[in-house]
């Protein structure tokens, strides 16, 4: 209790007897005015010195509830902002998630799963489709607080049981990347690893537009892409990777990473340094930390409905059966429109470019979208990419050598939520995709081979301010 409301209720206390002393002595009539009005200006202080103490209550309470529900990198950006590593969504972005309280803590649980039949060619026009039940999925863990007036600490983690389903992962036509028991993986999506990110950061804040950041991750996300394809609301609904994912943002999971930040403003300037090396097929170990590629990225939200990015990479010999360094170049634009009744259109713009020294570049491009409402939610994705000779694995005596064949896909689903129990979401859905390749590749594929995946889907609810 503070001196001054100490005496405010002593004088409170101690006042109806002295006005009865003064009465039983019959005070002057203008004594007994000053004393009415000494007292009503007591009482009025004593109000003034609650209201105050209820408003620095709701201070300290909205600056604890301000900290915990800040950005990852930034006490003076929105949480919505969070993307995958260190890379920016808009500002206008719903998440979802379960948020947890304990102290000057805040921790924040998300996931996706799901239980789907996925058969890839399934006219059996070519000999590279197959079929299968698996179960893509993830589940990330995140908490934060501040330290001190102006600083920040994060950790984030992200858990896959992918590869209990098969260590070389699932059907998809005309995917590539990493390797399984000595041999590339083809027209296959590869498992995710147990730990797909383990890392910490620590954020400054000079003032309310300034901001400087470490982060570390092992395994990490480096400054190089737009938002993985996982975390981006636009791509929430759809199970598979997209077939540009290593021209885009497969260095999500990264053995060894360190990047350094600054933000001004809407602007945001990283460099790191990590790991070039893809994951190995051992998905439930930790790779050796190399730190032997960087990278750099400028991001800028114009608004708090867009998001933009450019990066560039060099990247040291990343695939484990091919030696070759990769030069990577990626520019992106992410929009989100909050729509009434908890609705919202997700769009994603992106290219990337991979340049190995004596070899042409090889472009991809990527677009996709969602419009979703509570229960409903219906999405698209259009996706362009250049895959090498040596990418597909094809016989140079027949399809030449440093030859890039052009592949298109488009995929068009849908899901539907079936039942909400708390804050976990069961959804039923369906999706179709065509692909149109090199007529060359006919051969293989057959001409517009085509796709379809039925799946039930688990994930947290919206969280709202």
């Amino acid at each position: 209790m503070s001196i001054l409301k100490y005496y405010m209720v002593l004088s409170a206390v101690l006042l109806p007897f002295l006005s009865h002393a003064q009465h039983e002595h019959h005070k002057p009539k203008e004594t007994q005015q000053q004393e009415h009005h000494n007292r009503k200006e007591m009482e009025h202080m004593e109000l003034q010195e609650e209201d105050t103490t209820d408003q620095e209550e709701q201070h300290r309470h909205m600056d604890h509830e301000g900290a915990a529900m800040s950005h990852a990198f930034s006490l003076n950006l929105p949480m919505n902002r969070n993307g995958s590593g260190t890379a920016w969504l808009p500002d206008a972005s719903p998440m979802y998630g379960q948020m947890y309280h304990a102290s000057k803590w805040m921790f924040m649980l998300h996931g996706n799963l799901f239980a789907r039949y996925n058969h890839q060619d399934f006219t059996n026009k070519g000999s590279r489709g197959g079929d299968k039940i698996d179960a893509p999925n993830w589940l990330m863990f995140m908490g934060q607080r501040k330290v001190g007036r102006k600083g920040l600490f994060h950790f984030s983690s992200m858990l896959s049981l992918d590869a209990v389903f098969g260590g070389d992962g699932y059907p998809l036509l005309f995917q590539s990347g990493e390797a399984y028991k000595g041999r590339p993986l083809i027209d296959r999506q590869h498992p995710h690893d147990l730990f797909s990110e383990l890392s910490v950061s620590y954020t400054y804040a000079f003032n309310n537009k300034l901001d400087v950041f470490v982060y570390a991750g092992y395994p990490g996300e480096p400054a190089i892409g737009p938002v993985a394809f996982m975390h981006r609301p636009s791509a929430l609904f759809n199970p598979d990777a997209p077939i540009t994912h290593h021209w885009l943002d497969a260095t999500h999971i990264t053995f060894g990473v360190a990047t350094l930040g600054v933000r001004y403003d809407q602007f945001k300037l990283e460099f790191s340094s990590f790991t070039g090396r893809e994951p190995d097929e051992k998905r439930y170990d930790f790779d050796k930390p190399r730190f032997d590629s960087r990278s750099a990225r400028l991001s800028f939200n114009p608004t708090k409905n867009w998001s933009l990015q450019v990066s560039h990479a060099f990247i040291k010999n990343p695939e484990q059966l091919h030696s070759g360094d990769v030069y990577r170049t990626t520019a992106s634009a992410i929009y989100s429109l909050p729509l009434s009744n908890d609705s919202w259109i997700n769009a994603v713009a992106a290219w990337g470019l991979n340049k190995e020294k004596g070899h042409d570049g090889e472009h991809a491009a990527v677009a996709e979208g969602s419009w979703n409402s509570p229960r409903t939610a219906v999405y698209g994705r259009y996706e362009f990419v250049q895959k090498s000779t040596e990418e597909l694995t094809l016989d140079e005596d027949i399809y030449g050598h440093d030859v890039l064949f052009p592949v298109h896909t488009a995929t068009l689903g849908a899901n539907y939520k079936l039942l909400q129990w708390k804050n976990v979401n069961l959804a039923a859905g369906a999706q179709f995709s065509i692909y149109a390749a090199d007529k060359k590749l006919d051969n293989l594929y057959g001409k517009n081979p085509m796709a379809f995946e039925v799946y039930l889907r688990i994930y947290p609810g919206l969280m709202k301010p």
